[in-house]
Protein backbone atom coordinates (compact mmCIF):
# COMPACT_ATOMS: atom_id res chain seq x y z
CA UNK A 1 0.00 0.00 0.00
CA UNK A 2 1.23 3.56 -0.63
CA UNK A 3 0.01 6.08 1.45
CA UNK A 4 -1.14 8.91 -0.43
CA UNK A 5 -0.03 11.51 2.25
CA UNK A 6 3.45 13.77 1.78
CA UNK A 7 4.48 15.12 5.04
CA UNK A 8 6.75 17.99 5.76
CA UNK A 9 8.19 15.49 8.78
CA UNK A 10 8.39 11.63 9.82
CA UNK A 11 9.31 11.54 13.16
CA UNK A 12 10.45 7.77 14.03
CA UNK A 13 10.41 7.18 17.63
CA UNK A 14 7.62 9.00 20.70
CA UNK A 15 10.50 9.63 23.75
CA UNK A 16 11.53 13.13 24.44
CA UNK A 17 13.41 13.81 21.25
CA UNK A 18 10.91 12.44 18.69
CA UNK A 19 7.84 14.25 20.64
CA UNK A 20 9.86 17.71 21.18
CA UNK A 21 10.92 17.35 17.52
CA UNK A 22 7.21 17.00 16.67
CA UNK A 23 6.28 19.39 19.02
CA UNK A 24 8.28 21.92 17.12
CA UNK A 25 7.37 21.42 13.82
CA UNK A 26 4.38 21.90 13.74
CA UNK A 27 4.48 25.20 15.64
CA UNK A 28 5.59 25.70 11.90
CA UNK A 29 2.09 24.90 10.58
CA UNK A 30 3.79 21.73 9.40
CA UNK A 31 2.46 18.07 8.43
CA UNK A 32 3.91 15.77 10.77
CA UNK A 33 3.45 11.90 11.27
CA UNK A 34 5.00 10.24 13.83
CA UNK A 35 5.57 6.50 13.90
CA UNK A 36 6.18 4.39 17.05
CA UNK A 37 6.52 0.84 17.03
CA UNK A 38 4.41 0.07 20.61
CA UNK A 39 2.08 3.21 22.01
CA UNK A 40 2.83 6.67 22.06
CA UNK A 41 4.30 6.76 25.59
CA UNK A 42 6.59 3.37 25.81
CA UNK A 43 9.64 4.80 25.60
CA UNK A 44 13.44 5.02 27.36
CA UNK A 45 12.26 8.82 28.73
CA UNK A 46 9.39 7.19 30.11
CA UNK A 47 11.68 5.73 32.58
CA UNK A 48 14.24 8.12 33.61
CA UNK A 49 14.63 8.68 36.89
CA UNK A 50 17.47 10.78 37.35
CA UNK A 51 16.56 14.22 35.88
CA UNK A 52 17.62 16.51 33.62
CA UNK A 53 20.80 18.85 33.68
CA UNK A 54 20.96 22.35 33.27
CA UNK A 55 23.02 25.16 35.27
CA UNK A 56 20.44 27.08 36.57
CA UNK A 57 21.78 27.96 39.87
CA UNK A 58 23.77 31.09 40.43
CA UNK A 59 26.49 29.80 41.70
CA UNK A 60 26.53 27.40 39.10
CA UNK A 61 28.03 28.29 35.47
CA UNK A 62 27.63 27.17 31.62
CA UNK A 63 31.60 26.81 32.05
CA UNK A 64 31.39 24.44 34.87
CA UNK A 65 28.70 22.34 33.11
CA UNK A 66 30.93 22.68 30.04
CA UNK A 67 33.84 21.08 31.91
CA UNK A 68 31.72 18.34 33.67
CA UNK A 69 30.48 17.17 30.26
CA UNK A 70 34.38 16.98 28.65
CA UNK A 71 35.52 15.40 31.55
CA UNK A 72 33.17 12.82 31.38
CA UNK A 73 33.88 12.01 28.10
CA UNK A 74 37.21 11.27 28.61
CA UNK A 75 38.90 12.84 25.40
CA UNK A 76 35.99 12.75 22.72
CA UNK A 77 33.67 14.90 23.39
CA UNK A 78 33.23 17.57 20.70
CA UNK A 79 33.53 21.42 22.58
CA UNK A 80 31.01 22.80 19.85
CA UNK A 81 28.38 20.70 20.28
CA UNK A 82 28.74 20.31 24.20
CA UNK A 83 28.30 24.31 24.38
CA UNK A 84 25.37 24.06 22.25
CA UNK A 85 24.17 21.67 24.39
CA UNK A 86 24.94 23.97 27.83
CA UNK A 87 24.29 27.15 26.35
CA UNK A 88 20.71 26.27 25.41
CA UNK A 89 19.53 24.03 28.48
CA UNK A 90 17.59 27.05 30.20
CA UNK A 91 15.72 28.02 27.09
CA UNK A 92 14.78 24.07 26.92
CA UNK A 93 14.07 23.91 30.50
CA UNK A 94 11.42 26.29 29.79
CA UNK A 95 9.97 25.16 27.03
CA UNK A 96 8.95 22.05 29.78
CA UNK A 97 7.85 24.01 31.98
CA UNK A 98 5.35 25.64 30.06
CA UNK A 99 4.51 22.05 28.67
CA UNK A 100 3.59 21.45 32.46
CA UNK A 101 5.95 19.30 33.70
CA UNK A 102 5.95 19.82 37.39
CA UNK A 103 9.72 20.27 38.53
CA UNK A 104 10.03 19.12 42.02
CA UNK A 105 10.75 22.60 44.51
CA UNK A 106 11.72 23.65 47.59
CA UNK A 107 9.96 27.05 48.80
CA UNK A 108 9.49 27.65 45.18
CA UNK A 109 12.62 27.57 43.77
CA UNK A 110 13.71 24.44 41.95
CA UNK A 111 15.21 21.57 43.71
CA UNK A 112 18.74 20.70 42.31
CA UNK A 113 20.02 16.62 42.93
CA UNK A 114 23.87 15.83 42.65
CA UNK A 115 24.87 12.91 40.44
CA UNK A 116 27.97 11.28 39.73
CA UNK A 117 31.01 13.40 37.40
CA UNK A 118 28.79 16.66 38.42
CA UNK A 119 30.99 19.41 40.22
CA UNK A 120 27.74 21.04 41.67
CA UNK A 121 24.16 20.05 41.92
CA UNK A 122 22.26 21.04 38.96
CA UNK A 123 20.15 18.05 37.91
CA UNK A 124 16.24 19.12 37.90
CA UNK A 125 13.88 16.33 38.93
CA UNK A 126 9.93 16.20 38.79
CA UNK A 127 8.04 13.66 41.48
CA UNK A 128 10.86 12.80 43.05
CA UNK A 129 12.19 10.04 41.01
CA UNK A 130 9.49 10.31 38.35
CA UNK A 131 11.39 12.72 35.66
CA UNK A 132 10.76 10.69 32.70
CA UNK A 133 7.50 9.85 33.12
CA UNK A 134 6.08 13.11 34.15
CA UNK A 135 8.02 14.56 31.08
CA UNK A 136 6.79 11.54 28.67
CA UNK A 137 3.24 12.43 30.32
CA UNK A 138 3.01 16.29 29.39
CA UNK A 139 4.24 15.82 26.38
CA UNK A 140 2.28 13.46 25.48
CA UNK A 141 -0.37 15.57 26.40
CA UNK A 142 0.84 18.31 23.92
CA UNK A 143 0.82 15.76 21.00
CA UNK A 144 -2.70 15.52 21.58
CA UNK A 145 -3.72 19.43 21.24
CA UNK A 146 -2.23 19.12 17.75
CA UNK A 147 -3.41 17.81 14.56
CA UNK A 148 0.23 15.00 14.05
CA UNK A 149 -0.79 11.92 12.67
CA UNK A 150 -0.06 9.39 14.96
CA UNK A 151 0.74 5.56 13.95
CA UNK A 152 1.08 3.50 16.61
CA UNK A 153 2.42 0.10 16.89
CA UNK A 154 4.06 0.37 13.45
CA UNK A 155 7.59 -1.08 12.48
CA UNK A 156 9.88 1.18 10.65
CA UNK A 157 11.75 -1.79 8.14
CA UNK A 158 13.24 0.88 5.87
CA UNK A 159 14.24 3.76 5.21
CA UNK A 160 13.67 4.97 1.07
CA UNK A 161 16.66 7.00 -0.40
CA UNK A 162 17.39 7.90 -3.81
CA UNK A 163 20.48 9.93 -4.38
CA UNK A 164 21.29 9.70 -0.98
CA UNK A 165 18.23 12.04 -0.15
CA UNK A 166 15.37 10.30 2.15
CA UNK A 167 12.39 10.49 0.55
CA UNK A 168 10.04 8.29 2.88
CA UNK A 169 9.76 5.01 5.06
CA UNK A 170 8.25 1.72 4.53
CA UNK A 171 6.61 0.00 7.78
CA UNK A 172 4.86 -3.08 8.65
CA UNK A 173 1.54 -1.77 10.53
CA UNK A 174 0.99 -4.77 13.10
CA UNK A 175 -2.80 -3.63 13.78
CA UNK A 176 -3.46 -3.90 10.03
CA UNK A 177 -0.48 -6.68 9.07
CA UNK A 178 -0.10 -4.70 6.47
CA UNK A 179 3.21 -2.93 4.74
CA UNK A 180 2.76 0.29 3.83
CA UNK A 181 4.85 3.14 2.29
CA UNK A 182 4.35 6.57 3.77
CA UNK A 183 6.36 9.69 1.92
CA UNK A 184 8.10 13.11 3.83
CA UNK A 185 10.11 15.67 2.86
CA UNK A 186 12.13 15.23 6.14
CA UNK A 187 12.76 11.88 8.42
CA UNK A 188 13.49 12.34 11.80
CA UNK A 189 15.34 9.25 13.79
CA UNK A 190 14.56 9.62 16.84
CA UNK A 191 14.66 5.88 18.18
CA UNK A 192 16.11 5.80 21.17
CA UNK A 193 19.07 3.15 22.24
CA UNK A 194 19.89 -0.30 22.21
CA UNK A 195 19.79 -1.80 25.79
CA UNK A 196 18.00 -5.30 24.76
CA UNK A 197 20.63 -6.45 23.03
CA UNK A 198 22.16 -7.46 26.44
CA UNK A 199 21.14 -9.62 28.65
CA UNK A 200 20.48 -7.38 32.00
CA UNK A 201 19.40 -4.23 31.18
CA UNK A 202 17.45 -1.13 32.63
CA UNK A 203 15.16 -0.32 29.52
CA UNK A 204 12.03 -0.80 28.13
CA UNK A 205 11.46 -3.79 25.41
CA UNK A 206 11.24 -1.13 22.79
CA UNK A 207 15.29 -0.22 22.89
CA UNK A 208 16.55 -2.24 20.71
CA UNK A 209 18.50 0.06 18.39
CA UNK A 210 16.30 -0.20 15.14
CA UNK A 211 17.44 3.53 14.34
CA UNK A 212 21.17 2.87 13.81
CA UNK A 213 20.29 -0.62 11.66
CA UNK A 214 17.97 1.40 9.42
CA UNK A 215 20.55 4.16 8.82
CA UNK A 216 23.11 1.81 8.72
CA UNK A 217 21.42 -0.30 6.12
CA UNK A 218 20.28 3.46 4.23
CA UNK A 219 24.24 4.15 3.86
CA UNK A 220 24.46 6.76 6.87
CA UNK A 221 27.84 6.50 8.89
CA UNK A 222 27.18 5.57 12.39
CA UNK A 223 30.12 6.28 14.91
CA UNK A 224 31.69 5.27 18.31
CA UNK A 225 29.29 2.14 18.73
CA UNK A 226 31.77 0.90 21.25
CA UNK A 227 30.75 3.13 23.92
CA UNK A 228 28.58 2.12 25.79
CA UNK A 229 26.51 2.61 29.31
CA UNK A 230 26.42 0.39 31.62
CA UNK A 231 24.61 1.86 34.83
CA UNK A 232 26.32 0.96 37.72
CA UNK A 233 23.38 0.02 40.39
CA UNK A 234 20.11 -2.33 39.04
CA UNK A 235 18.15 -4.03 41.39
CA UNK A 236 19.56 -7.69 41.05
CA UNK A 237 16.56 -9.76 43.19
CA UNK A 238 15.33 -13.36 42.22
CA UNK A 239 12.22 -12.17 42.39
CA UNK A 240 12.36 -8.88 40.19
CA UNK A 241 13.99 -7.82 36.50
CA UNK A 242 16.70 -5.52 36.65
CA UNK A 243 15.49 -2.56 37.83
CA UNK A 244 17.28 0.88 37.85
CA UNK A 245 18.59 2.50 40.81
CA UNK A 246 19.05 6.44 40.01
CA UNK A 247 22.15 7.78 40.55
CA UNK A 248 20.74 10.40 42.36
CA UNK A 249 20.33 7.70 44.81
CA UNK A 250 24.46 8.06 45.35
CA UNK A 251 24.27 11.83 44.86
CA UNK A 252 21.68 12.19 48.11
CA UNK A 253 24.58 10.18 50.05
CA UNK A 254 23.77 6.62 49.78
CA UNK A 255 27.12 4.30 49.71
CA UNK A 256 27.94 1.23 47.87
CA UNK A 257 29.02 -1.83 50.45
CA UNK A 258 30.02 -5.38 48.89
CA UNK A 259 28.82 -8.78 50.89
CA UNK A 260 30.95 -8.02 53.77
CA UNK A 261 29.08 -4.91 54.28
CA UNK A 262 32.85 -3.25 53.54
CA UNK A 263 32.81 -0.02 51.72
CA UNK A 264 34.80 0.09 48.90
CA UNK A 265 34.29 3.36 46.59
CA UNK A 266 36.86 5.31 47.96
CA UNK A 267 39.57 3.13 47.16
CA UNK A 268 38.80 3.34 43.65
CA UNK A 269 38.39 7.09 43.00
CA UNK A 270 39.20 10.54 44.80
CA UNK A 271 34.59 10.91 43.94
CA UNK A 272 33.98 7.58 45.47
CA UNK A 273 30.28 7.25 44.52
CA UNK A 274 29.83 10.02 42.74
CA UNK A 275 32.63 8.86 40.09
CA UNK A 276 31.86 8.32 36.66
CA UNK A 277 30.05 5.50 35.91
CA UNK A 278 32.08 3.38 33.92
CA UNK A 279 34.61 3.37 37.05
CA UNK A 280 31.65 2.68 39.58
CA UNK A 281 30.24 -0.33 37.37
CA UNK A 282 34.09 -1.60 36.67
CA UNK A 283 34.42 -1.22 40.39
CA UNK A 284 31.08 -3.52 41.39
CA UNK A 285 32.40 -6.07 38.92
CA UNK A 286 35.85 -5.98 40.97
CA UNK A 287 34.00 -6.26 44.42
CA UNK A 288 31.74 -8.90 43.28
CA UNK A 289 34.75 -11.17 42.03
CA UNK A 290 36.60 -10.70 45.00
CA UNK A 291 33.53 -11.48 47.06
CA UNK A 292 32.61 -14.45 44.99
CA UNK A 293 29.29 -12.81 44.62
CA UNK A 294 26.67 -11.90 42.12
CA UNK A 295 25.85 -8.22 43.39
CA UNK A 296 26.85 -5.56 45.85
CA UNK A 297 24.98 -3.51 48.10
CA UNK A 298 23.52 0.34 47.88
CA UNK A 299 22.87 1.33 51.74
CA UNK A 300 20.18 4.44 52.15
CA UNK A 301 20.23 4.01 56.15
CA UNK A 302 22.17 7.04 56.40
CA UNK A 303 19.56 9.49 55.10
CA UNK A 304 17.04 10.34 56.75
CA UNK A 305 13.42 8.16 56.13
CA UNK A 306 10.88 11.22 54.91
CA UNK A 307 13.51 12.12 52.69
CA UNK A 308 14.30 8.64 50.83
CA UNK A 309 10.42 8.30 50.66
CA UNK A 310 10.13 11.93 49.05
CA UNK A 311 12.91 11.95 46.94
CA UNK A 312 12.43 8.56 45.37
CA UNK A 313 8.69 7.49 45.55
CA UNK A 314 9.39 4.89 42.63
CA UNK A 315 12.14 2.90 43.99
CA UNK A 316 10.66 2.96 46.91
CA UNK A 317 7.21 1.59 46.13
CA UNK A 318 8.99 -0.61 43.80
CA UNK A 319 12.14 -2.29 46.53
CA UNK A 320 8.79 -2.74 48.94
CA UNK A 321 6.61 -4.86 47.11
CA UNK A 322 9.68 -7.97 47.19
CA UNK A 323 10.14 -6.94 50.47
CA UNK A 324 12.79 -4.82 50.83
CA UNK A 325 12.26 -1.10 52.77
CA UNK A 326 15.49 1.06 51.32
CA UNK A 327 14.89 3.06 54.33
CA UNK A 328 16.48 0.18 56.91
CA UNK A 329 17.28 -2.64 54.34
CA UNK A 330 19.60 -2.72 52.16
CA UNK A 331 19.39 -3.16 48.14
CA UNK A 332 21.28 -5.87 46.22
CA UNK A 333 22.42 -4.46 43.19
CA UNK A 334 24.88 -5.15 40.15
CA UNK A 335 25.64 -3.33 36.75
CA UNK A 336 23.43 -3.52 33.30
CA UNK A 337 23.40 -2.45 30.05
CA UNK A 338 22.17 1.50 30.09
CA UNK A 339 22.70 4.21 27.62
CA UNK A 340 23.91 3.92 24.13
CA UNK A 341 26.44 6.76 23.71
CA UNK A 342 27.52 6.11 19.94
CA UNK A 343 24.82 6.15 17.06
CA UNK A 344 23.75 7.52 13.90
CA UNK A 345 26.59 10.23 13.11
CA UNK A 346 25.24 13.76 12.55
CA UNK A 347 26.41 17.38 12.46
CA UNK A 348 25.46 20.19 15.19
CA UNK A 349 22.38 20.42 13.18
CA UNK A 350 21.59 16.66 13.76
CA UNK A 351 21.37 16.34 9.78
CA UNK A 352 23.22 12.32 8.76
CA UNK A 353 25.37 11.75 5.75
CA UNK A 354 22.35 11.40 4.06
CA UNK A 355 20.37 14.43 2.90
CA UNK A 356 17.12 14.93 4.74
CA UNK A 357 17.81 12.31 7.10
CA UNK A 358 17.96 13.53 10.72
CA UNK A 359 18.72 11.85 13.90
CA UNK A 360 18.69 12.74 17.50
CA UNK A 361 18.45 11.56 20.84
CA UNK A 362 19.98 8.47 21.97
CA UNK A 363 20.12 7.14 18.96
CA UNK A 364 22.31 9.56 17.47
CA UNK A 365 26.04 10.44 17.68
CA UNK A 366 25.74 14.44 18.15
CA UNK A 367 29.55 14.39 19.72
CA UNK A 368 28.11 15.60 23.23
CA UNK A 369 29.23 12.27 25.18
CA UNK A 370 32.10 12.02 23.69
CA UNK A 371 32.88 7.94 25.24
CA UNK A 372 31.18 8.77 28.57
CA UNK A 373 27.96 10.24 29.01
CA UNK A 374 27.75 12.51 31.93
CA UNK A 375 24.67 11.76 33.90
CA UNK A 376 21.58 13.59 33.08
CA UNK A 377 22.51 14.76 29.86
CA UNK A 378 20.49 12.96 27.76
CA UNK A 379 17.35 14.30 27.75
CA UNK A 380 18.67 17.65 27.33
CA UNK A 381 19.89 16.33 24.33
CA UNK A 382 16.95 14.90 23.05
CA UNK A 383 15.42 18.98 23.18
CA UNK A 384 18.22 21.18 21.91
CA UNK A 385 18.98 18.89 19.02
CA UNK A 386 15.72 18.17 18.33
CA UNK A 387 14.97 22.02 18.24
CA UNK A 388 17.37 22.78 15.61
CA UNK A 389 16.97 19.69 13.00
CA UNK A 390 13.44 21.37 13.28
CA UNK A 391 15.46 24.98 12.39
CA UNK A 392 17.72 23.44 9.89
CA UNK A 393 15.27 22.00 8.05
CA UNK A 394 12.28 24.45 7.91
CA UNK A 395 14.53 27.97 7.58
CA UNK A 396 16.36 25.83 4.68
CA UNK A 397 20.27 26.08 6.19
CA UNK A 398 22.12 24.76 2.64
CA UNK A 399 23.05 20.85 3.60
CA UNK A 400 26.31 19.66 3.10
CA UNK A 401 27.65 16.07 2.88
CA UNK A 402 30.32 14.85 5.46
CA UNK A 403 33.13 13.68 4.64
CA UNK A 404 34.75 11.27 7.38
CA UNK A 405 37.59 9.50 6.81
CA UNK A 406 36.78 5.70 7.13
CA UNK A 407 39.29 3.03 8.65
CA UNK A 408 39.15 -0.06 6.65
CA UNK A 409 38.08 -2.82 9.05
CA UNK A 410 38.81 -5.99 7.97
CA UNK A 411 35.44 -8.47 8.35
CA UNK A 412 36.40 -10.34 11.54
CA UNK A 413 34.73 -13.33 9.81
CA UNK A 414 37.84 -13.53 7.51
CA UNK A 415 40.42 -13.58 9.51
CA UNK A 416 40.35 -17.83 10.42
CA UNK A 417 37.81 -17.49 13.28
CA UNK A 418 35.51 -20.81 12.17
CA UNK A 419 32.72 -20.91 14.68
CA UNK A 420 30.16 -23.76 15.16
CA UNK A 421 26.52 -22.03 15.14
CA UNK A 422 24.98 -24.15 17.25
CA UNK A 423 21.53 -22.77 17.84
CA UNK A 424 19.72 -20.60 15.25
CA UNK A 425 19.84 -17.08 16.15
CA UNK A 426 17.26 -15.75 19.08
CA UNK A 427 16.79 -12.31 20.69
CA UNK A 428 18.04 -14.61 24.30
CA UNK A 429 20.89 -15.90 22.64
CA UNK A 430 22.04 -12.68 20.99
CA UNK A 431 21.47 -11.32 24.55
CA UNK A 432 23.44 -14.04 26.30
CA UNK A 433 26.11 -13.60 23.84
CA UNK A 434 26.73 -10.02 24.08
CA UNK A 435 26.31 -9.45 28.14
CA UNK A 436 29.41 -12.68 27.94
CA UNK A 437 31.81 -10.99 25.26
CA UNK A 438 30.61 -7.45 24.88
CA UNK A 439 29.47 -5.93 28.43
CA UNK A 440 31.42 -4.01 30.91
CA UNK A 441 35.07 -5.47 30.72
CA UNK A 442 36.02 -6.58 27.21
CA UNK A 443 38.86 -8.97 25.40
CA UNK A 444 39.68 -9.61 22.09
CA UNK A 445 38.60 -13.46 21.93
CA UNK A 446 35.80 -12.50 22.96
CA UNK A 447 34.69 -9.57 20.44
CA UNK A 448 36.17 -11.49 17.85
CA UNK A 449 33.94 -14.92 18.73
CA UNK A 450 30.49 -12.29 19.43
CA UNK A 451 31.61 -10.73 16.24
CA UNK A 452 31.88 -13.84 14.06
CA UNK A 453 29.14 -15.53 15.54
CA UNK A 454 26.45 -12.63 15.08
CA UNK A 455 28.26 -12.19 11.46
CA UNK A 456 26.58 -15.69 10.58
CA UNK A 457 23.33 -15.41 12.27
CA UNK A 458 22.67 -11.96 10.33
CA UNK A 459 23.64 -14.45 7.41
CA UNK A 460 21.12 -17.06 8.38
CA UNK A 461 18.35 -14.98 8.37
CA UNK A 462 18.88 -12.81 5.44
CA UNK A 463 19.35 -16.36 3.78
CA UNK A 464 15.80 -17.79 5.24
CA UNK A 465 13.50 -15.14 4.83
CA UNK A 466 12.58 -12.41 2.06
CA UNK A 467 10.97 -10.12 4.65
CA UNK A 468 14.42 -9.91 6.93
CA UNK A 469 14.17 -6.25 6.70
CA UNK A 470 10.97 -6.57 8.84
CA UNK A 471 12.32 -8.85 11.73
CA UNK A 472 12.94 -7.04 14.77
CA UNK A 473 16.15 -9.81 15.20
CA UNK A 474 17.90 -8.71 12.27
CA UNK A 475 18.33 -5.30 13.03
CA UNK A 476 19.26 -6.07 16.97
CA UNK A 477 21.87 -8.78 15.30
CA UNK A 478 22.49 -5.70 13.12
CA UNK A 479 23.16 -3.20 15.89
CA UNK A 480 24.99 -6.00 17.57
CA UNK A 481 27.54 -6.10 14.73
CA UNK A 482 28.53 -2.44 14.71
CA UNK A 483 29.15 -2.54 18.89
CA UNK A 484 31.30 -5.93 18.57
CA UNK A 485 33.24 -4.61 15.36
CA UNK A 486 33.94 -1.24 16.52
CA UNK A 487 34.89 -2.61 20.44
CA UNK A 488 37.08 -4.87 18.76
CA UNK A 489 38.70 -1.99 16.11
CA UNK A 490 39.35 0.31 18.86
CA UNK A 491 42.97 -1.32 20.97
CA UNK A 492 42.51 0.84 24.28
CA UNK A 493 40.64 1.35 27.28
CA UNK A 494 38.82 5.02 26.90
CA UNK A 495 35.35 5.81 29.28
CA UNK A 496 32.91 3.42 28.74
CA UNK A 497 34.95 0.78 26.64
CA UNK A 498 37.37 -1.05 28.89
CA UNK A 499 39.10 -3.92 27.46
CA UNK A 500 41.45 -6.07 29.66
CA UNK A 501 44.20 -6.72 26.64
CA UNK A 502 44.62 -3.34 26.50
CA UNK A 503 44.02 -1.64 30.04
CA UNK A 504 45.26 2.05 29.04
CA UNK A 505 44.45 4.99 27.44
CA UNK A 506 46.25 5.83 24.63
CA UNK A 507 46.91 8.81 22.57
CA UNK A 508 46.54 7.79 18.96
CA UNK A 509 43.01 6.89 19.80
CA UNK A 510 41.70 10.68 20.52
CA UNK A 511 39.59 10.22 17.22
CA UNK A 512 36.23 8.67 16.82
CA UNK A 513 35.15 5.06 14.86
CA UNK A 514 32.84 6.09 12.29
CA UNK A 515 31.61 2.64 9.82
CA UNK A 516 29.75 3.12 6.89
CA UNK A 517 27.97 -0.14 5.00
CA UNK A 518 30.37 -1.63 2.25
Amino acid sequence: MVSENQYDFIIVGSGIAGLYTAIKAYEFNKKVKIITKSTLQECNTKYAQGGIAAAIDPMDSFEKHFQDTMNAGAGLCDPESVRILITNAVDRISDLINYGVPFDTINGVISLGMEGAHSFPRVLHAGGDSTGSLIEKKMSDKIAETDCDISENCFVSEILVENNKAKGVTIYNKNKKEMETIYGANVVLATGGAGELFYYNTTPEVATGDGVSLAYNAGAAISDMEFFQFHPTALKHPKSVPFLISEAVRGEGAILRNTRMEPFMKSYHSMAELAPRDIVSRAIINEMKKTSSDHVYLDLTNIPKQRVISRFPTIYKTCSAIGIDITTDLIPIAPAAHYMIGGIKTNIWGETTIQNLYACGEVASTGVHGANRLASNSLLEGLVFGKRIVERAIIGYKWSNQNYAYDKIVSVTDKNIKLEVENKPSIESLQKLMWENVSIIRNGTGLSDASGKISQWIQMITEESQNYMSSQLYHMLNVAYLISSSALLRTESRGAHYREDYPETSEKWVRHTTIKKN
